[in-house]
């Protein structure tokens, strides 16, 4: 979301014009069609709520001027006075809570923080499709309430549903993860959370989500390559089955209200240029009910860093002629009408770009006038940081937390018969690291030390200065764990190693921590636990082989309740039930693979070994979908076919000749060829918690098959010795499918083999 180098400025002044504007400067809403101040309104149809949305779009549209129509083609969206329309700032941020980023939300006056919960990969590692809703639908009421006082807006620019391709992805914190379907269900499910209000109006929305950064977007700057002007070159099938999936998904089955085209290029084309992209796919393809909106300062990069375009008029109408309706920057409102002058772009597409823009805020009721006579009139400072909400952002962390090694006798620790905990490391005692970044101001906050502390009493040494760790403080921190019953060492990284504008090189634990965690573990009487606090994997293989260090956990970015999680974990008050949402991988695979190559599969003959559980073959420290347990549980397969028959045409071709495969949109899956496969869960072991149970299928090594995908994942929760049975409702054509190289999605014939934890079934799809 950061503008270049070259843009500073203007979007220095952009801050500043928004937070001297209407949002800022007063503890009211900001909202049109204010009749009470204002009676002569009611004359104006885009000010009577009885009307549709094109009738009062359509009715404003023709009122305005063309200057005034390019005020709101930007996100510091300028009033119209004479008709009772204030000024607007399109950009607030709710990644993971509503955020100050932008400019649209604030954190003065009557409220100081809200709920800020685990940064997004931690929430994908709970794999828990309700309770990404439920973090949306908090989100979007604290949001409304914000707004009630004047310190928020109603458009988030949330979530980041690009794919964590590469491990040194420094964004990739912000995302569920590797894989498309989580991504997409997480995509969905949290826009639904964000969007759906309460009374079930559909034509309405709560907030406007805004799912970003379309598409292929995933390198930030690495080695001196930035994405302001990096091509992606992506294969068609790449495109369909991994990058375009999560954006799909919002579109038809989150209806998201928005989708941000992203900086780079793909395969030549800047992404808000490209009309197939935005005017083709978005809207024509998946039918968005909302506007598109750029990164900000896409179009100034076009220009400025790709030299895509030779002038500023050509590079504005290049954007809003391909299907851009909102450019977050200034661009627009100094060539936009130099474009128009120049016969580049004409007044009927500005209409068609702030038709879609206007109709958002009639859904969102901002033309409906005071927001306090409608539906969430009643929410304010009361509904923010509440004790619920902030139980569930512990409830989320509690939940994606991963536990990935766990010797005889170490967690979770007693607290009864701990006398001394060492907790030592660089993210031991922090605060601000724990919520990430695209953060907001917390409620409050729970260190790992004061989590611990709470428990236990503990002896604290941070061992480095900080992540980066230059200089391992190693004896004293050696000293500090001979004397105790057990250590907790909490390593990893911030955002001065993983984040925005900065992707890793190293993925192995910054500086000496490797060195500090090895000696501290060498003098330890009792268990050594490493909890690593970071957005992307890491190389921990020293500590998996080490049996000094008993036990390791992951813990992401936790939120604001982050350290109460984790003592929560440590001291069994919960049992972990948290899955990795992407592989680990050694470091030999980046200093071996180049970042910029954009290739899911593997290619054997230039010894590439391709990207993601899905196609992936090498060595993992820790695969995807990896996570251990207090307990342990069985599965037993209670109902599944062994074959599936696809019903063909009479004149099919497949019907004379040999396929491997058929197309995903013939007649055999407009009959809805769906088969349901269920599974007995039984926990044997003697503590009570949740499991997550992940379905798997190989399919046949056709089209350049995944070696496995996700068809779906469950959580269920399971007392000692209880036992309970997932269900799962397969649609062959849509979850067993695959897209071929061409771009076009086929069933496989042949043999799938499901997959859950150990147990494995075959099911024949044939003709």
């Amino acid at each position: 979301m950061a503008p270049a180098k070259c843009s500073v400025l203007v979007s220095l002044s952009i801050v500043l014009l928004l937070c001297f504007g209407p949002v800022c400067s007063q503890a009211q809403p900001v909202f049109a069609c204010d009749v009470s101040s204002n009676p002569g309104l009611k004359n104006f149809s885009f000010c009577d709520p009885s009307l549709d949305v094109k009738a009062r779009v359509d009715d404003l549209v023709a009122r305005l001027t063309l200057q005034e129509k390019i005020g709101w083609l930007v996100h510091a969206a300028k009033g119209v006075s004479r008709l009772g329309i204030p000024s607007y700032g399109w950009w607030s941020e709710a990644l993971h809570g509503v955020s100050d980023v932008g400019g649209g939300s604030r954190f003065t006056g009557p409220v100081p923080a809200a709920t800020s919960f685990p940064q997004v990969i931690l929430t994908g590692a709970t794999f828990n499709e309700s309770l990404f809703q439920a973090i949306g639908k908090v989100v979007s009421t604290e949001a409304r309430a914000m707004y009630n006082v004047g310190s928020a807006g109603l458009t988030f620019w949330s979530p980041n549903v690009n794919i964590f391709r590469d491990p040194r992805w420094g964004r990739g914190q912000e995302t569920p993860g590797e894989d498309p379907l989580l991504t997409s269900k997480y995509a969905a499910a949290y826009v639904r959370g964000l969007q759906e209000r309460d009374d079930g109006d559909k034509t309405r929305l709560k907030v406007a989500a805004c799912c970003k950064h379309y598409t292929a977007y995933d390198v930030d700057n690495w080695k001196g390559i930035q994405r302001y002007n990096f091509n992606a070159v992506v294969t068609q099938q790449d495109m369909d089955d991994t990058f375009q999936p999560p954006f799909k998904s919002c579109v038809l089955d989150g209806n998201v209200a928005s989708v941000m085209c992203s900086y780079n290029q793909v395969n030549g084309k800047p992404t808000c240029g490209d009309p197939d992209l935005l005017a083709g796919v978005i809207r024509g393809e998946w039918k968005l009910n909302g506007y598109i909106v750029s990164d900000c300062d896409s179009l100034n990069e076009i220009l400025y860093a790709q030299h895509y375009t030779q002038t500023p008029e050509e590079a504005a109408a290049l954007a809003v002629n391909s299907g851009l309706d909102l450019n977050c920057g200034e661009f627009l409102t100094k060539h936009a009408q130099a474009a128009v002058d120049r016969g580049l772009l004409n007044e009927t597409t500005i209409n068609r770009a702030i038709s879609n823009n206007f109709a958002t805020m009639m859904r969102l009721g901002f033309f409906d006038g005071s927001p306090k006579n409608q539906l969430y009139g009643n929410l304010g400072p009361k509904d923010v940081c509440t004790p619920q909400n902030q139980e569930l952002a512990r409830e989320v962390a509690r939940q994606g937390i991963v536990l990935l090694k766990n010797g005889p006798g170490s967690l979770p620790l007693s607290p009864t018969a701990i006398k001394s905990l060492a907790v030592i490391g660089p993210n031991a005692n922090v605060n601000h690291t724990m919520i990430g970044n695209y953060e907001g101001k917390p409620c409050q906050y729970t260190s790992p030390l004061q989590g611990l502390t709470a428990s236990v009493p503990t002896v604290y040494h941070p061992g480095c200065s900080g992540v980066s760790c230059g200089t391992a403080q190693v004896d004293a921190a050696k000293n500090v764990a001979a004397a105790a019953d057990a250590v907790v060492m909490v390593m990893g990284s911030d955002q001065s190693i993983e984040g925005e504008s900065l992707d890793r090189v190293s993925i192995t634990l910054p500086g000496q921590q490797q060195l500090l965690v090895s000696q501290v573990a060498s003098v330890s009487k009792g268990p050594v636990i490493l909890v690593v606090m970071s957005g992307g994997g890491m190389d921990v293989q020293f500590a998996k082989d080490d049996p000094k260090i008993t036990s390791i956990l992951w813990v992401g970015f936790p939120g604001e309740a982050g350290g109460a999680a984790i003592a929560d974990v440590i001291f069994g008050y919960y049992n972990p039930s948290g899955r990795l949402p992407m592989t680990w991988y050694p470091q030999s695979y980046v200093e071996n693979v180049n970042m910029t190559d954009m290739n899911m599969r593997a290619d054997p003959t230039r010894g590439y070994p391709g990207r993601s559980y899905r196609f992936y073959k090498g060595p993992t420290v820790f695969s995807f979908g990896y996570g251990l347990s207090y307990s342990q549980f069985d599965h037993k397969l209670v109902k599944a076919p062994t074959s599936v028959t696809m019903d063909l045409e009479e004149d099919h071709v497949c019907r004379s000749s040999t396929c491997r495969s058929i197309d995903a949109a013939g007649r055999s899956c407009k009959d809805n060829a769906a088969i349901e496969v269920h599974l007995s869960v039984k926990n044997v072991g003697r503590m009570g918690g949740a499991h997550t149970v992940l379905l798997f299928s190989s399919p046949p090594e056709v089209h350049g098959a995944p070696r496995k995908q996700l068809l779906g994942f469950e959580k269920v929760h399971l007392v000692p010795q209880g036992e309970g049975v997932v269900r799962f409702n397969v649609d062959v054509c849509k979850h067993l499918s695959l897209v071929d190289e061409k771009g076009n999605r086929k069933v496989a014939l042949g043999e799938h083999v499901l997959h859950v934890g150990n147990l494995k079934h075959s099911l024949n799809v044939i003709i």
